[in-house]
């Protein structure tokens, strides 16, 4: 009898520790795995929903906001790691206004612009010289997908390579020779919200070599 007792006891922990277990594995890890399926889907409908915005309403941005679009740019893909990117702000209305008077109407209403520059003394030598201009165009892109997930508003205003305005910017900013200006980017509150553009083209994809005859 008392064997018969023990066998019980131990029976019915076993079946206590299964009930646990599943439990455990039906509630919490599906749980876990939605939350990273939604987290993903959230990621992608901010790339899907980006836009560039032109029109701003004249609400001053949060310095804090201002570091973390920085602190996004810098969290960038860098070949070599060599992060050849530097960033000027720009809050001065002369500064902005100036910027205005060129190709970047939109920048006399912004709040700030931020300029997105490559630093030449932190690139590689030789052919690799200009990696610079991916990694900044990867920091870019990081600070516009930042910015609207903080509900910004914000415009890529290219500037090099068209050397008139990099002289331009360059001189007006006081930048070193070292120091290339890739784009200017507008940011501030938004007084617009236009549809975003539909860009899939499933012609624009080859799989595994080019077929010149897909183009025919």
């Amino acid at each position: 009898m008392k064997t018969s007792k023990i066998l019980n006891v131990i029976l019915a922990v076993a079946v206590i520790g299964l009930v646990v277990k599943v439990v455990f594995f039906s509630g919490c890890r599906p749980t876990q795995k939605n939350e990273t399926l939604e987290t993903g889907m959230a990621a992608i409908n901010l790339i899907m929903s980006r836009t560039s915005i032109r029109a701003y309403s004249g609400q001053s941005v949060e310095n804090d906001k201002v570091e973390t679009l920085l602190k996004a740019a810098m969290a960038a893909p860098t070949a070599g790691n060599k992060q050849p990117w530097k960033f000027v702000v720009i809050k001065d209305k002369q500064i902005l206004n100036r910027l205005a008077s060129g190709n970047m109407k939109m920048a006399a209403d912004a709040d700030l612009a931020i300029v997105v520059c490559g630093d030449l003394n932190l690139t590689f030598p030789g052919e690799g010289v200009d990696y610079w201009i991916q990694d900044a165009s990867a920091a870019t892109e990081n600070l516009l997908l930042a910015a609207h997930a903080l509900g910004l508003g914000a415009v890529w205003c290219g500037i090099y390579p068209i050397q008139e305005r990099v002289r331009m910017l360059s001189e007006l900013l006081n930048l070193p020779e070292h120091i290339i200006p890739l784009n200017v980017i507008p940011i501030g509150y938004p007084a617009e919200n236009p549809e975003p553009k539909d860009k899939w083209k499933p012609n624009s994809i080859h799989y595994d070599s080019w077929d010149y005859m897909e183009e025919q």
